[in-house]
């Protein structure tokens, strides 16, 4: 989870830039949490506590505004009596890393993961984007291989992972659909050799560069169980107290090596 964050820290600088390569500088004076690092604690706060779901999210939202929400999730925060809005786009995903950290077998991820995305999120593409991840989190914590993690998560969920962040990249545009956004996330992360390289490769494919790399970060961390201790010192540099405690209580419960 902690790569997550620092995902969507690097990236955020890079929104909307295209950028299409990936020797750029990782943190710079600009760089800062984003809505998907909020959500992600959110949902990490719910798992450890129990909490429900709409509520925690609302409460964190409206805890930490201006940080990059979307047109319709932000009427959503502000309107307690607004329920879930048919959304498919990839904010259900890129919250959804502690599930995958902290479910114990794969039907335990799927319901959790649906449970997480559809207070908002409740397009069938919404809901998938969400298990996918939460699925790639979990089997890469439990070891299985790259091999394993591409063949289950295509077979589940019907994503496209034969391609390459070489063979995506130079026709890839920013998209905040699941389905535009979560495979290709977990492409950068196959095609990574670490957890730096893969936010790296996820940015470079010119997207949606936060919640791009905040998504191959989580799953990284899960599979290489080691973030390098610079990048884990920027993300608390960064965060708030409150949410680098959250992030610390989290990894301690659920023993997220990083």
């Amino acid at each position: 989870m902690i790569a997550a964050i620092a995902g969507d820290i690097i990236g955020s600088v890079h929104e909307r830039a295209h950028i299409k390569r990936t020797d750029f500088t990782l943190f710079k004076p600009g760089s800062r949490f984003t809505d998907d690092t909020v959500m992600t604690l959110a949902v990490a706060d719910c798992l450890l506590r129990r909490k429900p779901y709409a509520a925690t999210l609302r409460a964190y939202g409206r805890r930490y505004p201006d940080r990059g929400y979307g047109g319709t999730f932000r009427k959503w925060l502000a309107d307690e009596r607004m329920g879930p809005y048919q959304s498919f786009g990839n904010g259900s995903a890129m919250r959804v890393s502690p599930v995958g950290f902290a479910l114990g077998s794969i039907d335990e991820v799927l319901a959790e993961a649906r449970r997480s995305a559809e207070v908002t999120h409740d397009h069938p593409e919404g809901i998938k984007g969400a298990q996918a991840l939460a699925v790639a989190v979990f089997l890469a914590r439990r070891g299985a291989d790259k091999r394993k993690i591409r063949e289950e998560v295509s077979a589940r969920f019907g994503y496209d992972l034969a391609r390459t962040v070489a063979t995506i990249r130079p026709g890839y545009a920013f998209d905040v659909s699941c389905q535009g956004s979560v495979p290709e996330a977990i492409v950068a992360f196959l095609d990574s050799d670490d957890v730096e390289s893969a936010i790296r490769l996820a940015i470079s494919l010119g997207g949606d560069a936060d919640t791009l790399a905040c998504m191959a970060g989580a799953v990284a961390q899960a599979y290489y169980k080691r973030v390098p201790e610079a990048i884990v010192a920027e993300v608390q540099a960064r965060l708030t107290p409150e949410l680098w405690q959250l992030a610390q209580e989290f990894c301690a419960r659920h023993e997220v090596a990083y």
